[in-house]
């Protein structure tokens, strides 16, 4: 499924909504093997609509945070995110029949899927509100560069072909590229400052996302997808609004409007709608079908920071987003498979 989380998505395809823009095919194995065994249906106009609508949506993600963190502190706002997407999460899982107890060799996977949960949220949205809604549409979606070589080195579940290995190199020259170049002063001043200290906060998001998209493969064999997310929602909540209330103050900040919408467009669209079209639309197709639509994420993601908050435009800028979105459409589509006799 594409990338999210958030995921997020860019975060797994149930957990996208978690890094954001966040949202990658990982966490709903159990839908991907069955679709196989069936034979999964063909993309048709109106799944490539949806999968769009979603990779849309995902894309405006870091333009919400960036209103939302106007007005409240940036894990107040994630706080408020994953909250909202609990409630969600709650009336799913009990529409699907998905029992909440937590079994006792369930509480690792959902723990430590909480706590990677908020120390990537955290630092993407910090991220966010150190520099534009572009980068962090740009730079979380590195997290492709970091799943493809931890999972041929360390966990030994893929392999990096040359295509592969390819679109990573594609993909993280653009992101360095846009780093080196587009954190200079300018005689501008955009809405949004960017400062090195922003987008290196997102660059290390997208790497912990890249971290718990390999490590949610490993919990959903533990735990069923909607209940861990549920819990994930919940635990990672809590430990949000802990944060918060110790260190974050609102005094002397105004909730406005754009601000409200915002927390709705991130916990609704994001968490609910986006979550719910992929859903359902792993029960007809595989996760590499739909996957490949994440490659527009980086775009809308810009488009949207262009239009709305009136981040500068660059020819980097535009270029990397080509370049990360060919990457990721080079490490996410499916290898061709060789018939017998075709050699």
């Amino acid at each position: 499924m594409t990338p999210a989380e958030d995921p997020q998505s860019p975060e797994s395809p149930q957990l996208t909504r978690a890094v954001g823009p966040s949202a990658a095919p990982s966490a709903a194995p159990p839908e991907e093997n069955l679709s196989r065994r069936s034979g999964p249906a063909p993309v048709g106009p109106g799944t490539a609509a949806l999968a769009m609508l979603t990779s849309a949506l995902w894309g405006g993600t870091p333009t919400a945070i960036r209103f939302a963190t106007d007005s409240l502190p940036p894990v107040m706002v994630a706080a408020n995110r994953f909250g909202l997407a609990a409630l969600f999460m709650l009336f799913w899982i009990r529409w699907e029949g998905v029992g909440l107890r937590i079994r006792r060799e369930q509480w690792k996977p959902i723990l430590g899927a909480s706590l990677l949960l908020f120390v990537q949220i955290v630092t993407f949205n910090w991220g966010v509100a150190g520099s534009n809604s572009s980068h962090g549409s740009l730079f979380i979606n590195t997290f492709l560069f970091w799943v493809g070589p931890i999972e041929h080195f360390v966990t030994k579940t893929d392999r990096l072909t040359s295509r592969k290995t390819l679109g990573l190199l594609i993909a993280g020259l653009a992101s360095f590229g846009v780093l080196a170049t587009d954190t200079r002063p300018s005689s501008a001043l955009p809405r949004d400052e960017v400062t090195l200290a922003g987008d290196l906060a997102l660059l290390l998001s997208g790497l912990l996302l890249g971290i718990k998209i390999v490590y949610t493969k490993w919990a959903v064999r533990q735990v069923e997808p909607g209940k861990l997310i549920f819990w994930h929602d919940v635990f990672g909540t809590a430990l949000f609004l802990a944060y918060s209330g110790l260190f974050e103050t609102t005094r002397g900040r105004e909730l406005t409007p754009p601000a409200v919408w915002g927390l709705l467009y991130q916990g609704i669209l994001v968490g609910g709608l986006c979550f719910a079209i992929q859903a359902v639309q792993l029960k007809h197709h595989s996760a590499s079908q739909i996957a490949v639509f994440s490659a527009s994420t980086p775009l809308f993601g810009i488009v949207f920071g262009w239009l709305l908050r009136g981040d500068p435009l660059s020819w980097w800028l535009l270029a990397a987003t080509v370049g990360v979105g060919w990457g990721i459409l080079l490490v996410t589509r499916r290898e061709p498979e060789t018939s017998p006799g075709t050699g």
